[in-house]
């Protein structure tokens, strides 16, 4: 199949033709030109008026489901959803059924996903069962192909644990995932703690029990002199914990969940069960804060927390809903709706960083790489509606909703997959 990606802007550091506008030929999923109007035939042409062409984005943070719970999530449904939200990478979490904490399991992944043009990147359990009280079998799933090791989102509450866990990892370049919460403060909490939980009658989620987990871990991690990577990110106080231990020089490095940009809690005024998810919505300044950090960097990468639930977890009772909401799709014009990130900043948080945390391979733009490619427009407006959903699962406050951002198509492994809210307009 040949691919003529024709007058795109290049958004890739990386690449000699970063920030120019060229043509893109693409043959037998290679780039095999690039220049000013090239001509050939019998091939597909992608063009439009504010196209741009970054290297693959990855997701550092994404359930599937799969194994045991493939009523919510496959892994094909889930490849799907992230085509068409722009990655051709996806970390996927390992609490599933079994969950992920052997070399079988690491291998049934990546055997199921051989065929998908999104790359399926498995992260192996932490400790045995999610339980945090036994270390799992991280060296047997590293030589299996496990890029990184998290509990997703369970906290490793045993502080001893956690560090012998980094320096075990750290002895064959293996980098922990972890999430902050410290459960005792947090437990049975609804939304973010503060005038909006007051007003509801919810149980709160104080910020104090992220940032106290926070200092722990970055204490760990100075301690071992191992690397940790901190996922949902989502208070102020946090930022200013990460930025001080980057100012120090520690290998920190973080990520926020995009609806975290996007939504503050006041979001769940009317209850709505699709605004509960964890980390919680938080408070306007807390939101701003985020963005910021994104900005400036404190916070390297943008996740999407992808999370799908069935109706009968969602549908119910407030305090009964299961928290989560999916984000694949919508992920890029949540990060797109803030006038603080240019192109290049988001292409930085999508596609650089998340792919140098996991120790990926960063795809160039340029004559003899292979073509690993997501297709956007920053400024493109579009309909979120049921033909944008490609998960198995439809727990979104999206639907109906105008947004800034548009994936036009991601190509991978020598595939082209358009966004199908397109047709074949481009």
């Amino acid at each position: 199949m040949k691919i003529l990606l024709q007058n795109i802007l290049i958004s890739d550091p990386h690449s000699p033709y970063n920030n120019q506008h060229v043509d893109v030929l693409i043959e037998k999923g290679m780039i095999a030109q690039i220049g000013k109007y090239i001509s050939t035939n019998d091939v597909t042409i992608i063009s439009g008026t504010n196209f741009h062409a970054s290297p693959g984005w990855m997701d550092l943070h994404a359930h599937f489901r799969d194994p045991g719970f493939e009523f919510k999530e496959t892994i094909e449904t889930g490849a799907n959803a992230a085509a068409q939200g722009g990655f051709t990478a996806v970390l996927l979490m390992p609490d599933t059924m079994p969950i992920v904490q052997s070399k079988s399991a690491i291998e049934y992944i990546l055997k199921r996903s051989q065929q998908l043009a999104v790359d399926i990147v498995p992260a192996g359990a932490i400790t045995q069962d999610l339980k945090g009280k036994e270390m799992a079998e991280l060296y047997d799933m590293h030589l299996a192909g496990a890029k990184a090791f998290t509990d997703a989102e369970h906290t490793i509450d045993h502080s001893g644990l956690l560090v012998r866990a980094l320096l075990y990892a750290n002895n064959f370049e293996g980098k922990l995932h972890v999430r902050c919460e410290e459960n005792s403060i947090s437990d049975g909490g609804q939304m973010n703690e503060g005038p909006m939980s007051t007003l509801l009658g919810l149980k709160g989620i104080p910020g104090l029990a992220e940032e106290l987990m926070i200092a722990r871990t970055i204490y760990l991690a100075e301690y071992a002199a191992a690397p940790i990577h901190l996922m949902g990110v989502s208070t102020e106080k946090s930022v200013q914990l990460i930025r001080d231990a980057k100012a120090k020089g520690l290998a920190i490095t973080a990520a926020a969940h995009a609806y975290n940009l996007f939504w503050n809690d006041s979001m769940l005024a009317d209850f709505d069960t699709n605004y509960k998810v964890n980390p919680p919505l938080r408070s306007e300044d807390d939101r701003k804060a985020l963005l910021d950090a994104i900005a400036d960097g404190t916070i390297d990468a943008i996740t999407s927390g992808h999370s799908p639930e069935d109706i009968e977890n969602k549908v119910v009772e407030f305090d009964l809903a299961a928290f989560g909401m999916i984000g694949l799709e919508s992920a890029f014009a949540l990060a797109c709706s803030s006038d603080k990130f240019s192109a290049a900043q988001l292409v930085n948080a999508l596609s650089i960083q998340p792919r140098k945390i996991a120790g990926v391979e960063i795809p160039v733009i340029k004559a003899g790489e292979k073509a690993n490619l997501t297709i956007f427009d920053p400024t493109a407006k579009w309909t979120y509606n049921t033909t944008s959903i490609k998960s198995k699962s439809k727990n979104t406050p999206l639907l109906g909703k105008e947004l800034t951002g548009k994936v036009i198509g991601i190509i991978n492994k020598g595939k082209w997959v358009p966004n199908e809210d397109l047709g074949q307009n481009f």
